[in-house]
C-alpha cells in the first residue's frame, strides 16, 4: 500500500467506533429475563438469531397451541444475526454454481424452493410488521477483471440452459456504471430478484416481538450448557434454571453444537466490515446507485457492499480470518489491519468519495462448512434437529433451514426432508493442527488465484474434486 494512500485510509478509520453499526440502533429492546428455575414445554429452541427466532415462529403458525420456549445465551441478535451486512438471497446453496456443483440433479428443485422461501420472508415482513428496511432490489455481482466478466457470461448461460436466467440481467461496463459508479468496474450480472437488502439487526428484533406475540416464552443471558435425556424428551440445563422439552431445535450455529459429533462439520471464520458516514447528495450523486441493489465483486477474496435507509455504504469482505483451534472469542471481533485494508480498497473502488470517513468498523464470526452450505439431521432417537454451516449466506436460507428441523421433529417425509441437499453431510474438518495448515494453504491458494487471471492451481483443484472448500 502506498504511503499516501495507507494514511489517507487511516485518516479515514479515525473516528470509527469499535461496534456494529446496526446493533447501536436506538430503538434496540430491552433484554429480556433471564431464565431462573425450571421450566416446561412441548419445543425448546436453542439460539436466538435467526434460526432459532424463524424456528419458534413457524412451530407457532404450523401449531399455535404448541408451547415454545427460546433460550439465548446473551441477547436476541447480537451475533452474526446482528452483524451481517443485510443481503437476504433466495439461494439456499451459496450460489448457483455451488449448487451445480453439488446438487445438479435437484438444482431447478432447489432454486425454486428459494424462490418461495425469500417471498415467504417477504410476507412475513408484512404480515408481523417488522421495521427491517426490507427492500428486494437484487444483487449485481461485479467483474473487476477481465476474466471475471467472461466468468459471469458463463455462469448466465449455464442458468439460461437450465432455465433459470429468468430474472438474471447481464451488464456491460456502461450500464453497471450507470447503475453504481466506479472506475473498476467492469461489467455485471444482476440478479432482479433473488436477494433482497434490509437491516439485519432490526429483522432480528422484529422476529423477536413476533414471537411474544404469538406466545414464546424467550430467556436471554441465559446460555444451554448441556443437552440430556430425560424421561420422554429431553433436558437443557442452564446457570440458573433446567428446561424439559418434548423436542428441541438448536439454531447455535457458529457456536459448539450440544450435539458434539456435529461439531467437526464447521469451523468459525471472522468476517470484518466498515460502514461510512452518511453520504451527501453530491457524494450520491457521484455514485449512482438509485435502485440500490447490493452489490459483490467475484474475485475468491471478494468485497461486499450496499447502500442503507440513510445513505450510508457498508463495506465489507476480503480477509476471512480463521484462528487456531477454530475458537469463538471476543477479542476477534476486531482487527485494525483488516480495517485498514478494507478503507484502502473502499477508496481504490470510489476515489470520487475520497474524505469520506466511517463510522463504525466491526467483525464477527460465521460458521463455514466446507460444502458452503447448510446441513441438517438429528439426534437422540429424532428428539433433537440441527441446522448448521449457512456460510454467510443465513440471513434468508436460516428461514428455510427452520422448517426443516421442524419437519424432521415431526417425523414427516416433506418436499424439503427428501432433498439430497436435507439427507447429506459435507465433509468434516480434520484435526488441528491438520485443519489449520489446510485452511492456510488454502487461503493462500485462494489469492494467488486472484493475482493470476482466476487459474487455480493443484491443491484448489484437489479441494474442487473432494468437494471440500474455504469460503465466507
Amino acid at each position: 500500500m502506498a504511503p499516501v494512500a495507507m494514511r489517507l485510509a487511516a485518516q479515514s478509520l479515525s473516528d470509527a467506533q469499535p461496534v456494529p453499526f446496526w446493533l447501536e440502533d436506538p430503538g434496540k429492546p430491552g433484554a429480556l429475563p433471564a431464565l431462573a428455575g425450571p421450566e416446561r414445554c412441548d419445543l425448546l429452541v436453542v439460539g436466538g438469531g435467526y434460526s432459532g427466532l424463524w424456528t419458534a415462529l413457524l412451530a407457532k403458525e404450523r401449531a399455535p397451541s404448541r408451547d415454545v420456549v427460546l433460550l439465548e445465551g446473551r441477547e436476541v441478535g447480537w451475533a452474526a444475526s446482528g452483524r451481517n451486512g443485510g443481503f437476504c438471497a433466495a439461494s439456499l446453496t451459496h450460489g448457483l454454481g455451488n449448487g451445480l456443483a453439488r446438487w445438479p440433479g435437484e438444482l431447478a428443485k432447489l432454486e425454486r424452493m428459494g424462490e418461495q422461501n425469500l417471498d415467504a420472508i417477504e410476507e412475513a415482513v408484512a404480515r408481523y410488521a417488522l421495521d427491517c428496511d426490507f427492500e428486494r432490489t437484487g444483487e449485481i455481482d461485479v467483474a473487476t477483471e477481465a476474466y471475471q466478466v467472461d466468468e459471469l457470461h458463463e455462469v448466465y448461460e449455464e442458468a439460461d440452459r437450465l432455465g433459470l436466467a429468468g430474472g438474471l440481467e447481464l451488464l456491460d461496463r456502461d450500464a453497471l456504471r450507470a447503475e453504481v459508479d466506479s472506475p473498476t468496474f467492469l461489467g455485471g450480472l444482476w440478479d432482479r430478484r433473488g436477494v433482497a437488502m434490509l437491516n439485519p439487526a432490526k429483522l432480528a428484533w422484529g422476529l423477536k416481538r413476533a414471537c411474544q406475540d404469538l406466545g414464546v416464552r424467550i430467556y436471554e443471558n441465559t446460555p444451554a450448557l448441556d443437552l440430556v435425556p430425560a424421561g420422554g424428551g429431553m433436558a437443557v440445563r442452564t446457570p440458573y434454571g433446567r428446561v424439559a422439552a418434548r423436542r428441541v431445535a438448536l439454531g447455535t450455529n457458529v457456536f459448539p453444537s450440544l450435539v458434539k459429533r456435529v461439531r467437526h462439520y464447521t469451523v468459525p471464520v471472522y468476517d470484518y466490515a466498515l460502514m461510512t458516514e452518511p453520504l451527501s447528495a453530491e457524494q450520491l450523486a457521484a455514485v449512482g446507485w438509485k435502485n440500490r441493489q447490493g452489490l459483490g465483486d467475484s474475485a475468491n477474496q471478494f468485497h461486499y457492499f450496499r447502500i442503507t435507509a440513510d445513505h450510508r455504504i457498508l463495506w465489507g469482505g476480503y480477509d476471512a480470518v480463521y484462528r487456531f483451534g477454530g475458537k469463538v472469542a471476543a477479542e476477534m471481533d476486531h482487527r485494525p489491519e483488516t480495517y485498514l485494508k478494507l478503507a484502502q480498497h473502499f477508496f481504490t473502488c470510489f476515489p470520487q468519495l475520497e474524505g469520506l470517513r466511517f463510522s463504525h468498523a466491526w467483525g464477527g464470526a460465521i460458521d463455514t462448512c466446507s460444502r458452503f452450505s447448510a446441513f441438517f439431521g438429528t439426534a437422540h432417537q429424532g428428539k433433537v434437529a440441527y441446522a448448521a454451516g449457512y456460510t454467510g449466506l443465513g440471513v434468508g436460507a436460516t428461514r428455510f433451514g427452520a422448517d426443516v428441523m421442524l419437519d424432521l421433529l415431526a417425523g414427516e417425509r416433506t418436499e424439503r426432508t427428501e432433498l439430497e441437499m436435507v439427507r447429506s453431510k459435507p465433509l468434516p474438518f480434520p484435526p488441528e493442527p491438520i485443519a489449520w495448515a489446510g485452511i492456510g494453504l488454502t487461503k493462500w491458494s485462494l489469492a494467488r488465484a486472484d493475482e493470476n487471471g482466476g487459474r487455480r492451481n493443484l491443491w484448489l483443484k484437489t479441494m474442487d474434486r473432494l468437494g471440500l472448500g474455504f469460503d465466507s
